[in-house]
Protein backbone atom coordinates (compact mmCIF):
# COMPACT_ATOMS: atom_id res chain seq x y z
CA UNK A 1 0.00 0.00 0.00
CA UNK A 2 1.59 3.44 -0.78
CA UNK A 3 1.42 6.22 1.54
CA UNK A 4 2.85 9.50 2.06
CA UNK A 5 4.34 11.94 4.58
CA UNK A 6 3.56 15.84 4.99
CA UNK A 7 5.93 17.84 3.92
CA UNK A 8 7.61 19.95 6.99
CA UNK A 9 5.76 23.28 7.57
CA UNK A 10 8.87 25.63 6.09
CA UNK A 11 8.10 23.66 2.95
CA UNK A 12 4.08 24.32 3.07
CA UNK A 13 2.23 27.53 2.26
CA UNK A 14 0.48 28.93 5.22
CA UNK A 15 -3.34 27.22 4.98
CA UNK A 16 -2.03 24.43 2.57
CA UNK A 17 -0.71 21.02 3.62
CA UNK A 18 1.69 19.33 0.94
CA UNK A 19 2.25 15.82 0.88
CA UNK A 20 5.64 14.07 -0.28
CA UNK A 21 6.13 10.06 -1.30
CA UNK A 22 8.81 8.65 1.60
CA UNK A 23 11.23 6.60 0.89
CA UNK A 24 9.48 2.99 0.82
CA UNK A 25 6.82 4.65 -1.63
CA UNK A 26 9.31 5.72 -4.43
CA UNK A 27 10.97 2.02 -3.74
CA UNK A 28 8.44 0.32 -4.92
CA UNK A 29 7.26 2.46 -7.72
CA UNK A 30 11.01 2.16 -8.63
CA UNK A 31 10.90 -1.42 -8.06
CA UNK A 32 7.46 -1.54 -10.55
CA UNK A 33 9.03 0.15 -12.92
CA UNK A 34 11.59 -1.61 -13.31
CA UNK A 35 9.73 -4.86 -13.23
CA UNK A 36 7.26 -3.44 -16.16
CA UNK A 37 9.82 -2.44 -18.18
CA UNK A 38 11.34 -6.28 -18.33
CA UNK A 39 8.25 -7.50 -18.87
CA UNK A 40 7.21 -5.40 -21.57
CA UNK A 41 10.43 -5.75 -23.26
CA UNK A 42 10.75 -9.92 -22.61
CA UNK A 43 7.89 -9.55 -25.71
CA UNK A 44 10.21 -8.58 -27.68
CA UNK A 45 12.65 -10.96 -30.38
CA UNK A 46 15.90 -11.21 -28.74
CA UNK A 47 17.33 -9.57 -31.78
CA UNK A 48 15.35 -6.66 -31.39
CA UNK A 49 16.06 -6.16 -27.41
CA UNK A 50 19.61 -6.05 -28.77
CA UNK A 51 19.16 -3.87 -31.37
CA UNK A 52 17.55 -1.11 -28.86
CA UNK A 53 19.56 -2.15 -25.90
CA UNK A 54 17.18 -3.59 -23.72
CA UNK A 55 19.33 -6.92 -23.88
CA UNK A 56 21.55 -7.57 -20.89
CA UNK A 57 24.04 -8.68 -22.19
CA UNK A 58 28.11 -8.66 -20.88
CA UNK A 59 31.22 -9.89 -21.52
CA UNK A 60 33.11 -11.59 -18.38
CA UNK A 61 36.60 -12.25 -17.90
CA UNK A 62 37.44 -14.37 -14.69
CA UNK A 63 41.63 -14.32 -13.83
CA UNK A 64 42.51 -18.05 -13.47
CA UNK A 65 46.21 -18.71 -13.31
CA UNK A 66 48.10 -17.88 -16.12
CA UNK A 67 45.07 -17.31 -17.95
CA UNK A 68 41.83 -15.39 -18.04
CA UNK A 69 38.66 -17.50 -18.98
CA UNK A 70 36.16 -15.06 -21.13
CA UNK A 71 32.44 -16.02 -20.52
CA UNK A 72 28.79 -14.06 -22.06
CA UNK A 73 26.30 -13.45 -20.38
CA UNK A 74 22.72 -13.08 -21.29
CA UNK A 75 19.10 -13.66 -20.82
CA UNK A 76 19.80 -17.65 -21.46
CA UNK A 77 22.25 -17.65 -18.95
CA UNK A 78 26.37 -17.79 -18.79
CA UNK A 79 28.06 -19.84 -21.13
CA UNK A 80 31.83 -20.29 -21.67
CA UNK A 81 33.48 -18.31 -24.99
CA UNK A 82 37.18 -18.91 -24.70
CA UNK A 83 40.41 -19.52 -22.41
CA UNK A 84 43.56 -16.71 -23.44
CA UNK A 85 47.10 -17.53 -21.94
CA UNK A 86 47.88 -13.91 -20.18
CA UNK A 87 50.71 -13.57 -21.75
CA UNK A 88 49.15 -13.45 -25.11
CA UNK A 89 48.13 -9.74 -23.84
CA UNK A 90 51.13 -8.43 -23.38
CA UNK A 91 52.87 -7.87 -26.50
CA UNK A 92 48.63 -6.35 -27.66
CA UNK A 93 48.70 -2.97 -29.01
CA UNK A 94 44.94 -1.57 -28.75
CA UNK A 95 42.47 -4.07 -27.37
CA UNK A 96 43.77 -7.51 -26.92
CA UNK A 97 40.05 -8.96 -27.61
CA UNK A 98 39.80 -7.33 -30.91
CA UNK A 99 41.35 -10.44 -32.80
CA UNK A 100 39.42 -13.16 -30.56
CA UNK A 101 35.60 -11.56 -30.47
CA UNK A 102 32.92 -11.51 -32.99
CA UNK A 103 31.88 -8.41 -33.78
CA UNK A 104 28.17 -8.61 -32.00
CA UNK A 105 30.73 -9.32 -29.16
CA UNK A 106 33.77 -6.85 -28.94
CA UNK A 107 31.63 -3.52 -28.12
CA UNK A 108 29.77 -5.44 -24.96
CA UNK A 109 30.76 -4.15 -21.70
CA UNK A 110 33.48 -6.31 -19.65
CA UNK A 111 32.75 -7.07 -16.31
CA UNK A 112 35.35 -8.39 -13.99
CA UNK A 113 34.17 -11.82 -12.36
CA UNK A 114 35.63 -12.20 -8.86
CA UNK A 115 35.72 -15.88 -6.84
CA UNK A 116 33.22 -16.16 -4.39
CA UNK A 117 35.63 -16.70 -1.84
CA UNK A 118 37.44 -13.01 -2.53
CA UNK A 119 34.17 -11.38 -1.13
CA UNK A 120 32.02 -11.18 2.29
CA UNK A 121 27.93 -11.44 1.95
CA UNK A 122 25.93 -10.33 5.11
CA UNK A 123 22.03 -10.62 5.13
CA UNK A 124 20.51 -7.26 6.82
CA UNK A 125 16.78 -6.20 7.43
CA UNK A 126 16.25 -3.12 7.20
CA UNK A 127 13.20 -0.52 7.35
CA UNK A 128 11.46 -0.01 4.00
CA UNK A 129 12.13 3.77 4.49
CA UNK A 130 15.69 3.20 4.11
CA UNK A 131 15.29 2.37 0.39
CA UNK A 132 16.48 5.42 -1.03
CA UNK A 133 19.71 5.64 0.51
CA UNK A 134 20.55 1.95 1.42
CA UNK A 135 24.36 2.48 0.29
CA UNK A 136 24.85 5.00 2.38
CA UNK A 137 23.03 3.30 5.34
CA UNK A 138 24.91 -0.04 4.61
CA UNK A 139 28.16 2.24 5.04
CA UNK A 140 27.86 3.08 8.17
CA UNK A 141 26.83 -1.15 8.63
CA UNK A 142 30.32 -2.31 7.74
CA UNK A 143 32.44 -2.21 10.72
CA UNK A 144 29.76 -3.74 12.48
CA UNK A 145 28.66 -6.83 10.81
CA UNK A 146 32.52 -7.47 8.95
CA UNK A 147 35.72 -7.69 9.86
CA UNK A 148 37.04 -4.83 7.46
CA UNK A 149 36.92 -0.93 7.82
CA UNK A 150 35.05 0.60 5.87
CA UNK A 151 37.97 2.21 4.00
CA UNK A 152 39.84 -1.02 3.20
CA UNK A 153 36.80 -2.34 1.32
CA UNK A 154 34.70 -2.00 -2.04
CA UNK A 155 31.18 -2.95 -0.97
CA UNK A 156 27.44 -2.53 -2.82
CA UNK A 157 24.21 -4.46 -1.86
CA UNK A 158 21.49 -5.86 -3.52
CA UNK A 159 17.36 -6.22 -2.49
CA UNK A 160 16.47 -10.01 -1.75
CA UNK A 161 12.68 -8.97 -0.86
CA UNK A 162 10.39 -6.83 1.07
CA UNK A 163 8.03 -7.96 4.03
CA UNK A 164 4.94 -6.96 4.45
CA UNK A 165 6.00 -5.24 7.54
CA UNK A 166 7.40 -2.48 5.98
CA UNK A 167 10.87 -4.07 6.07
CA UNK A 168 13.26 -5.62 3.51
CA UNK A 169 15.81 -8.28 3.33
CA UNK A 170 19.31 -6.80 1.80
CA UNK A 171 22.81 -8.58 1.29
CA UNK A 172 25.50 -6.95 1.56
CA UNK A 173 28.19 -7.91 -0.33
CA UNK A 174 32.24 -6.69 0.74
CA UNK A 175 35.57 -7.38 -1.16
CA UNK A 176 38.85 -6.03 -0.07
CA UNK A 177 40.40 -3.61 -1.72
CA UNK A 178 43.93 -5.40 -1.81
CA UNK A 179 41.92 -8.71 -3.57
CA UNK A 180 40.33 -6.40 -6.16
CA UNK A 181 43.71 -4.44 -6.82
CA UNK A 182 45.37 -7.92 -7.60
CA UNK A 183 42.30 -9.10 -9.29
CA UNK A 184 42.86 -6.11 -12.15
CA UNK A 185 46.59 -6.39 -11.94
CA UNK A 186 46.32 -9.84 -13.41
CA UNK A 187 44.22 -8.41 -16.15
CA UNK A 188 47.15 -5.93 -17.45
CA UNK A 189 45.90 -4.02 -20.46
CA UNK A 190 42.22 -5.29 -20.01
CA UNK A 191 41.65 -3.55 -16.89
CA UNK A 192 41.09 0.00 -17.92
CA UNK A 193 38.41 -1.49 -20.49
CA UNK A 194 36.14 -2.28 -17.44
CA UNK A 195 32.87 -1.50 -17.02
CA UNK A 196 32.33 -3.41 -13.77
CA UNK A 197 33.09 -5.45 -11.22
CA UNK A 198 30.96 -8.53 -10.24
CA UNK A 199 31.21 -11.66 -7.48
CA UNK A 200 30.13 -14.92 -8.24
CA UNK A 201 27.29 -16.60 -6.51
CA UNK A 202 26.03 -19.96 -6.09
CA UNK A 203 24.24 -19.72 -9.42
CA UNK A 204 26.52 -17.62 -11.28
CA UNK A 205 26.71 -13.40 -10.62
CA UNK A 206 25.50 -11.70 -7.64
CA UNK A 207 24.66 -8.45 -10.05
CA UNK A 208 26.61 -6.50 -7.96
CA UNK A 209 28.99 -3.56 -9.06
CA UNK A 210 32.24 -2.89 -6.65
CA UNK A 211 34.37 -0.76 -8.91
CA UNK A 212 35.69 2.54 -7.53
CA UNK A 213 34.06 5.05 -10.66
CA UNK A 214 37.20 6.36 -10.62
CA UNK A 215 37.94 3.19 -12.44
CA UNK A 216 34.36 2.98 -14.32
CA UNK A 217 35.07 3.49 -18.21
CA UNK A 218 31.83 4.92 -19.88
CA UNK A 219 31.43 2.78 -22.96
CA UNK A 220 29.53 4.42 -25.00
CA UNK A 221 26.40 2.20 -26.78
CA UNK A 222 27.40 0.94 -30.65
CA UNK A 223 24.07 0.84 -31.10
CA UNK A 224 23.30 4.42 -30.03
CA UNK A 225 24.06 5.63 -33.64
CA UNK A 226 21.60 2.64 -35.16
CA UNK A 227 18.52 3.52 -31.99
CA UNK A 228 19.26 7.50 -33.05
CA UNK A 229 18.12 6.49 -36.81
CA UNK A 230 15.34 4.08 -36.28
CA UNK A 231 14.13 7.03 -33.56
CA UNK A 232 14.61 9.48 -35.90
CA UNK A 233 12.60 7.09 -38.62
CA UNK A 234 10.02 6.26 -36.48
CA UNK A 235 9.46 10.11 -35.72
CA UNK A 236 9.17 10.65 -39.54
CA UNK A 237 6.80 7.47 -40.20
CA UNK A 238 4.67 9.08 -36.66
CA UNK A 239 4.27 12.56 -38.11
CA UNK A 240 3.76 10.95 -42.09
CA UNK A 241 0.74 8.91 -40.23
CA UNK A 242 -0.76 11.87 -39.23
CA UNK A 243 -0.84 13.82 -42.03
CA UNK A 244 -2.14 11.18 -43.81
CA UNK A 245 -5.28 11.06 -41.25
CA UNK A 246 -5.51 14.96 -41.50
CA UNK A 247 -5.63 14.12 -45.16
CA UNK A 248 -7.95 11.45 -45.42
CA UNK A 249 -10.07 12.93 -42.82
CA UNK A 250 -9.91 15.95 -45.38
CA UNK A 251 -10.84 14.05 -48.53
CA UNK A 252 -13.54 11.93 -46.27
CA UNK A 253 -14.69 15.64 -45.47
CA UNK A 254 -14.79 16.59 -48.89
CA UNK A 255 -16.26 13.67 -50.38
CA UNK A 256 -19.26 13.71 -48.04
CA UNK A 257 -19.57 17.90 -48.55
CA UNK A 258 -20.04 16.94 -52.26
CA UNK A 259 -22.18 14.24 -51.46
CA UNK A 260 -24.59 16.47 -49.16
CA UNK A 261 -24.90 18.55 -52.07
CA UNK A 262 -25.61 16.52 -54.60
CA UNK A 263 -28.15 15.19 -52.26
CA UNK A 264 -29.42 19.06 -51.56
CA UNK A 265 -29.72 19.81 -55.29
CA UNK A 266 -31.95 16.56 -55.91
CA UNK A 267 -34.06 17.15 -52.78
CA UNK A 268 -34.53 20.87 -54.47
CA UNK A 269 -35.70 19.19 -57.86
CA UNK A 270 -37.62 17.07 -55.92
CA UNK A 271 -39.25 19.51 -54.35
CA UNK A 272 -39.99 21.62 -57.57
CA UNK A 273 -41.53 18.53 -58.99
CA UNK A 274 -43.72 18.06 -56.09
CA UNK A 275 -44.52 21.92 -56.32
CA UNK A 276 -45.66 21.43 -59.87
CA UNK A 277 -47.65 18.12 -59.42
CA UNK A 278 -49.10 19.77 -55.92
CA UNK A 279 -49.99 23.06 -58.72
CA UNK A 280 -51.60 20.77 -61.10
CA UNK A 281 -53.65 18.52 -58.53
CA UNK A 282 -55.08 21.86 -57.21
CA UNK A 283 -55.66 23.24 -60.80
CA UNK A 284 -57.69 20.01 -62.18
CA UNK A 285 -59.44 20.11 -58.41
CA UNK A 286 -60.54 23.78 -59.19
CA UNK A 287 -61.48 22.47 -62.67
CA UNK A 288 -63.36 19.69 -61.94
CA UNK A 289 -65.58 22.16 -59.28
CA UNK A 290 -65.87 24.58 -61.73
CA UNK A 291 -66.99 21.85 -64.19
CA UNK A 292 -69.59 20.19 -61.32
CA UNK A 293 -70.96 23.71 -60.36
CA UNK A 294 -73.02 23.55 -63.87
CA UNK A 295 -74.28 20.77 -65.49
CA UNK A 296 -72.88 19.18 -68.95
CA UNK A 297 -73.24 20.95 -72.28
CA UNK A 298 -74.55 17.84 -74.18
CA UNK A 299 -77.27 17.43 -70.95
CA UNK A 300 -78.75 20.98 -71.96
CA UNK A 301 -78.28 21.12 -75.15
CA UNK A 302 -80.33 17.76 -75.16
CA UNK A 303 -82.73 18.94 -72.85
CA UNK A 304 -83.30 21.89 -75.39
CA UNK A 305 -83.63 19.90 -78.44
CA UNK A 306 -86.50 18.00 -76.40
CA UNK A 307 -88.53 21.39 -75.27
CA UNK A 308 -87.95 23.61 -77.99
CA UNK A 309 -90.79 22.48 -81.07
CA UNK A 310 -89.98 21.91 -84.32
CA UNK A 311 -91.06 25.66 -85.01
CA UNK A 312 -88.28 26.74 -83.55
CA UNK A 313 -84.35 27.36 -84.51
CA UNK A 314 -81.58 28.47 -82.94
CA UNK A 315 -79.13 30.73 -84.62
CA UNK A 316 -76.46 30.71 -80.93
CA UNK A 317 -76.74 28.87 -77.69
CA UNK A 318 -74.21 29.95 -75.68
CA UNK A 319 -73.06 29.03 -71.84
CA UNK A 320 -71.92 32.11 -70.15
CA UNK A 321 -70.98 31.07 -66.50
CA UNK A 322 -74.09 29.75 -65.16
CA UNK A 323 -76.25 30.76 -67.52
CA UNK A 324 -77.49 29.89 -70.38
CA UNK A 325 -78.47 32.40 -73.76
CA UNK A 326 -80.40 31.42 -76.34
CA UNK A 327 -81.28 33.77 -79.49
CA UNK A 328 -83.22 32.22 -82.41
CA UNK A 329 -86.66 31.83 -84.42
CA UNK A 330 -89.56 31.29 -83.43
CA UNK A 331 -93.51 30.94 -84.80
CA UNK A 332 -93.90 30.19 -80.84
CA UNK A 333 -91.94 32.51 -79.06
CA UNK A 334 -94.08 33.60 -76.41
CA UNK A 335 -95.24 30.34 -75.51
CA UNK A 336 -91.04 28.90 -75.37
CA UNK A 337 -91.06 30.45 -71.36
CA UNK A 338 -93.43 28.11 -70.32
CA UNK A 339 -92.18 25.46 -72.56
CA UNK A 340 -88.77 25.48 -71.10
CA UNK A 341 -90.16 26.27 -67.40
CA UNK A 342 -90.25 22.86 -65.03
CA UNK A 343 -86.42 22.01 -66.36
CA UNK A 344 -84.07 20.48 -63.59
CA UNK A 345 -81.33 21.72 -65.26
CA UNK A 346 -81.66 25.42 -65.50
CA UNK A 347 -84.39 27.71 -63.87
CA UNK A 348 -86.26 31.18 -64.43
CA UNK A 349 -86.02 30.94 -68.15
CA UNK A 350 -87.23 34.07 -69.37
CA UNK A 351 -87.50 36.55 -72.13
CA UNK A 352 -84.90 39.52 -73.05
CA UNK A 353 -85.80 42.15 -74.72
CA UNK A 354 -89.02 42.54 -76.94
CA UNK A 355 -89.84 40.05 -80.08
CA UNK A 356 -88.99 41.27 -83.45
CA UNK A 357 -91.08 40.05 -86.52
CA UNK A 358 -89.08 38.70 -89.27
CA UNK A 359 -91.12 39.11 -92.62
CA UNK A 360 -88.69 37.04 -94.31
CA UNK A 361 -89.67 33.68 -92.45
CA UNK A 362 -92.76 34.95 -90.93
CA UNK A 363 -91.35 34.11 -87.50
CA UNK A 364 -90.39 36.33 -84.90
CA UNK A 365 -86.66 36.77 -83.59
CA UNK A 366 -86.35 36.08 -79.70
CA UNK A 367 -83.51 36.05 -77.09
CA UNK A 368 -84.40 33.97 -73.73
CA UNK A 369 -81.94 33.71 -70.60
CA UNK A 370 -82.29 30.74 -68.01
CA UNK A 371 -79.78 30.41 -64.79
CA UNK A 372 -78.01 26.72 -64.65
CA UNK A 373 -78.46 24.54 -61.72
CA UNK A 374 -75.60 23.13 -59.74
CA UNK A 375 -76.13 19.31 -60.10
CA UNK A 376 -75.75 18.86 -56.40
CA UNK A 377 -78.90 20.85 -56.61
CA UNK A 378 -80.19 18.77 -59.59
CA UNK A 379 -79.78 15.76 -58.29
CA UNK A 380 -81.38 16.67 -54.84
CA UNK A 381 -84.22 17.91 -56.40
CA UNK A 382 -84.91 14.80 -59.03
CA UNK A 383 -84.40 12.40 -55.65
CA UNK A 384 -87.52 11.32 -54.80
CA UNK A 385 -88.58 11.93 -51.07
CA UNK A 386 -88.19 8.52 -49.03
CA UNK A 387 -91.16 7.09 -48.05
CA UNK A 388 -92.38 6.40 -44.26
CA UNK A 389 -91.24 2.77 -43.47
CA UNK A 390 -93.73 0.28 -43.51
CA UNK A 391 -94.84 -0.34 -39.81
CA UNK A 392 -95.12 -3.69 -38.73
CA UNK A 393 -99.58 -3.43 -37.50
CA UNK A 394 -100.42 -2.08 -41.40
CA UNK A 395 -98.18 -5.23 -42.78
CA UNK A 396 -100.39 -7.83 -41.04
Amino acid sequence: MMSATPASPADTAPGRRAWRLDGRTSARVRTFLSWWGAALSSWLPARVRELFGLASRRLLLRGDVGEIALHLQDADGVRDLARVPRAAFDDGVGDPLATLLAPRTIDLPRWLLLPARAGLRRQLTLPEAAGDRLHDVLGFEIDRQTPFAAADVRYDHRVLGRRGDGQIDVELVVVPRAAIDTQLAALGPLAPMLAGIDLDGESGPLGVNLIDDARRRRREDPQRRVQVLILGIAVLLTAFGLWQMRENRSAAADALEARVAAEATRARAASAQRQQLTDLREGMAFLQAQRAARPLTVAVLDELARRLPDSTSLEKAAIEGDRVLLIGLSTEASALVGQLSGSTLWRAPALAGALQNDPRTRSDRFTLTAELVPPVATAASASPSPQEPVRADDAR
